[in-house]
């Protein structure tokens, strides 16, 4: 069953990870049957209290499987590091 996975930075301490990130992340997500739904750096707040994020993704996976698989990728982890590094992220899992 098709899953999504969102992925909001909150606070970007540092863009300097971002050009390196975005480079590496697209051929890993392509690996595992994922396409890129939506990215934007630009979100407008329609409700609530909270600022609105620096930037969203939503990508879609062929399953909660390979969502899982991209996450737990020796490939990501260093990705993953390179992202906390310079950003404070929330990656959700919708099932």
């Amino acid at each position: 069953m098709v899953t999504y996975v969102i992925g909001r930075v909150t606070k970007n301490h540092d863009p300097d990870w971002l050009g390196e990130y975005l480079e590496k992340i697209e051929p890993l997500l392509l690996r595992h049957g994922a396409k890129v739904l939506c990215r934007s750096f630009a979100v407008e707040k329609f409700e609530g209290t909270e600022s609105p994020p620096a930037a969203v993704v939503l990508i879609e996976f062929p399953s909660a499987e390979h969502a899982h698989a991209w996450y737990q990728d020796e490939d990501y982890g260093p990705l993953i590091r390179l992202r906390q590094s310079g950003s404070e992220t929330e990656i959700e899992l919708l099932g």
